[in-house]
């Protein structure tokens, strides 16, 4: 049943509605939750979800009349279950969280906490034991090398959603996640890391 379920969740990624595409992520969350699905399955699923996060071209967080979207705050839910789930997909599904957050193809600026969304799904991958602390600072080469370049002017809406979800990771990697999750093992040369990286809009930081 539940591999019924997770079948369908994923072949709504590619859905000509955004709710169904917005609420697949969600529902392969919960699916994933559970923990009773085989292996393939996951892997099936991960690959249609890798392939749509960073394509979605619709990430409003609420729509007045259609309501709660959200689909960078569901897929980065789903993120963190699938890196859960498949451990040795936690660099790549990193990487893809990189790549979600720094799109430079938007008007839209996060106004609906998806970049604490983002930060805590990414906070939760960090946590998992086994990263090195090269695999977990690796993956903010991506936003980085987005970032490279950048000077004075207007901050476009991809670069606003990207200095509004490191700063909101800086502060979990600080604080870290209650319910006794805590904070990652390389939490503060991640945290250094990103603090370099906000360096750039907030020069005058120490």
């Amino acid at each position: 049943m539940l591999g019924v379920l997770g079948d369908s969740a994923a072949e709504r990624l590619t859905h000509s509605e955004v709710q169904a595409r917005a609420f697949a992520p969600l529902v392969l969350r919960v699916v994933l939750d559970r923990g009773l699905v085989g292996e393939g399955d996951v892997r099936r699923w991960y690959g249609a979800f890798a392939g749509w996060y960073p394509r979605e071209r619709d990430v409003r967080g609420w729509d007045d009349e259609l309501g709660w979207l959200h689909a960078v705050a569901h897929g980065a839910d789903a993120a963190a279950a699938f890196a859960k789930a498949v451990p040795e997909l936690r660099c790549e599904i990193l990487q893809l969280c990189a790549t979600r957050f720094t799109v430079t193809d938007t008007d839209y600026r996060y106004v609906q906490m998806e970049d604490a969304r983002l930060a805590r799904a990414v906070t939760r991958i960090l946590l998992a034991p086994g990263l090195t602390e090269a695999e977990a600072t690796g993956w903010l080469d991506i936003v980085a090398a987005r970032l490279e370049g950048g000077g004075p002017g207007a901050v476009e809406p991809w670069a606003f959603n990207t200095f509004a979800t490191l700063q909101a990771l800086h502060l979990h990697l600080v604080r870290g996640l209650a319910d006794g999750e805590g904070v990652p093992p390389h939490a503060p040369a991640v945290a250094g890391r990103v603090a370099e990286l906000l360096r750039l809009p907030y020069y005058w930081l120490g």
